[in-house]
């Protein structure tokens, strides 16, 4: 529950302020609300429809052995979750340039209302089939009910509108560069740990060698299926007794999402996304 609301709130969050930054720049502009929401209408849409794929592909897949297709989709999970930190990184401030600077063209007349939809529509598909492939990594990884797994992603969706909303309404005086740094940092550990429990699926397959039987035994302390063990799996892909390979996996996996981050971040100019708020002055 708490990985998938983590995960929706984070993209729900990136959809909110893009919406937010064009809807600052083009304050007083006639039907923009009618043109933003059909492109949210259309991009929520478009998101059900790679959900649908999604499932068939599955269903497809899932006779080629549980522990390798469970791998497998936990394993394209981590290189979706880090590679969308490294490009955030790189570009969230030049998209948010890139979203005010098309605001102000509509609103001059020299880009068409149409062109609202649909950069709006795509910025909340590419967000929504984000959260669809993500979803499906972390259903892998942390077994839960459809329920809690229904009441996370509704905890998350809340939670990153909300958010938003307030930061575009200027009552929230936090900076999104704070609270995408937090999310960032937590999306990282749960990759990790996605990581380190595929390496696991793949040495109960025979497909890896386990290096170390046991590397450590925390049960004692804290037990990996207590109420508190599950949420630090959930945060930081905490196994009390993990194999030798498992916290290889781990490592590697946190090190090079770092590492990534930071060589691509130094290339950009600097990442301060402004607060919606400056963006309505």
């Amino acid at each position: 529950m708490l990985a998938t609301a983590i995960i929706v709130f984070r993209e729900v969050l990136e959809a909110a302020l893009i919406i937010g930054i064009v809807l600052a720049a083009t304050q007083g502009l006639a039907r923009r609300a009618n043109w933003v929401s059909a492109g949210i209408v259309a991009g929520v849409a478009g998101a059900g429809l790679v959900a649908w794929f999604a499932d068939t592909i599955s269903a497809a897949l899932a006779g080629i052995g549980q522990e390798v297709f469970n791998a497998g989709i936990m394993l394209f999970a981590v290189v979706m979750l880090g590679w969308h930190n490294v490009w955030m990184k790189r570009h969230g401030r030049e998209m948010a340039q890139h979203m005010r600077d098309l605001g102000q063209a509509v609103k001059l007349g020299s880009r068409s209302m149409t062109m609202l939809a649909v950069v709006i529509g795509l910025a909340v598909l590419r967000e929504g089939s984000e959260v669809v492939l993500f979803l499906y990594g972390v259903a892998v990884a942390q077994p839960d009910s459809p329920g809690l797994m229904l009441s996370g992603g509704l905890l998350g969706l809340l939670s990153g509108a909300i958010v938003g909303l307030l930061m575009y309404r200027g009552l929230l005086r936090i900076s999104s560069r704070h609270l995408f740094a937090v999310t960032t940092w937590m999306i990282t550990l749960l990759a990790s740990g996605m990581a380190a429990q595929a390496a696991g699926f793949l040495m109960q397959a025979d497909l890896l060698p386990p290096l170390v039987q046991s590397m450590w035994d925390t049960s004692g302390i804290v037990a990996q299926n207590s109420v508190f063990g599950r949420v630090l799996q959930t945060l930081i892909g905490y196994v009390d007794h993990p194999s030798g390979i498992q916290v290889l996996f781990y490592a590697v996996t946190l090190i090079s999402i770092v590492l990534l981050m930071r060589l691509y971040g130094s290339m950009s100019s600097s990442h301060k996304v402004q607060p919606i708020r400056a963006m309505e002055t």
